[in-house]
């Protein structure tokens, strides 16, 4: 059988780990023949180097350059590679592909992703409306497009201890100004303003990762209480559990924004309410972690793509637990010099 080719972002599995890699090794792993291309945005990215997973690779201008410059390269490795399935797996990403979604088409190339709407709704500066329309409660939040609004914010607003977030990326607990202008001024500088000043709320960490048909369906999900992180605010460790109420606010999520794809929620529990933290619009970096206990969504979502329909099971086992590891990857130097000089790698 001719396998499906499938280009995929977010393969760099670093201490900061896109899901990349995780989804290419559970597409590996679901029984079907599947050839994957990985898109990285540096050459030191892991995943050019993980063969196991992934077949070929290539680098990508940043989507930042504009859609000409990304679409023209997208093409080239269309032709030479042939693949149907794009998986874009950065938040920062998605904004430049939902708006060319029919030129995706027009080139060949098929998706499942969420509407411009859907992806503002669940925007951290957005969540307060959302959440209310979904049932959940969401911490204080405000947002800061300067360092000198960061002040009047806190602790005028929003007492200490806060969160500092970025609009994209990156989260910090910070317990006095300084280290509130340390941290927005590092975020500020990698990905710009607004930040995002949220009242940190006490309790554990629940996380789950679904799957929602576009209707208002959710086609499964995974619920993991996180035990450890990294100081990025990453999982390290973490066990499945069964949190219904987490369960039917994902269920409301998708019900009420009709959502289109992968997706994770971010929440504390904190005296036997959820607080909504926020709404990942893709699968997150442990998505393996649900396909190794059985719930393998990124092949539930091939299906969806390739058929319009998928495997709804919302059953998953509990007390599965998950521990990450460091691991080196040795090989030639030359594949590093091919994506340098060429910009790709792999090739067959």
């Amino acid at each position: 059988m001719k396998p499906l080719v499938i280009a995929l972002s977010g393969i760099n599995a670093t201490d900061n780990p896109g899901p990349g890699v995780a989804i290419a090794r559970s597409l590996k792993e679901s029984g079907r023949p599947v050839r994957i291309i990985g898109l990285g945005y540096d050459a030191n990215d892991p995943g050019h180097y993980l063969k196991s997973w992934i077949d070929q690779s290539y680098l990508l201008p940043y989507p930042s350059k504009g859609w000409k410059v990304v679409s023209e390269r997208l093409q080239t490795i269309r032709n030479e590679t042939g693949f149907e399935f794009l998986l874009p797996n950065l938040d920062v990403e998605l904004p430049l592909y939902i708006k060319y979604a029919n030129e995706l088409k027009i080139m060949g190339i098929r998706c499942l992703l969420p509407t411009q709407e859907q992806f503002d709704l669940r925007s951290k500066a957005n969540l307060t409306v959302l959440t209310d329309a979904i049932g959940c409660q969401y911490p204080k939040t405000e947002c800061a497009y300067s360092i000198d609004e960061l002040y009047k914010i806190i602790p005028e607003k929003i007492d200490f201890p806060a969160v500092v977030k970025g609009n994209y990326y990156k989260a910090y607990k910070v317990y006095n100004h300084s280290s509130a202008v340390e941290k927005a001024t590092e975020i500020a500088a990698e990905w710009g303003f607004p930040l995002v000043i949220q009242k940190y709320i006490e309790g554990p960490e629940i996380n789950l990762i679904g799957l929602g048909d576009g209707q208002g369906e959710l086609c499964g999900c995974v619920c993991i209480k996180k035990q450890t992180k990294t100081d990025l605010g990453k999982v390290w460790t973490a066990v499945t559990i069964h949190d219904e109420q987490l369960i039917e606010l994902a269920k409301s999520f998708c019900k009420t924004t009709k959502w289109r794809g992968p997706f994770e929620l971010e929440a504390m529990r904190h005296q036997q309410q959820i607080y909504l933290i926020e709404i990942n619009p893709r699968f997150p970096a442990w998505v393996y972690f649900a396909t190794a206990v059985g719930v393998n969504l990124p092949d539930r979502m091939l299906d969806f793509i390739l058929t319009g329909e998928c495997n709804r099971d919302l059953s998953y086992p509990v007390s599965k637990h998950l521990i990450r590891f460091t691991q080196e990857c040795v090989g030639d130097w030359d594949l590093f010099h091919d994506l340098i000089t060429l910009g790709q790698q792999g090739a067959s």
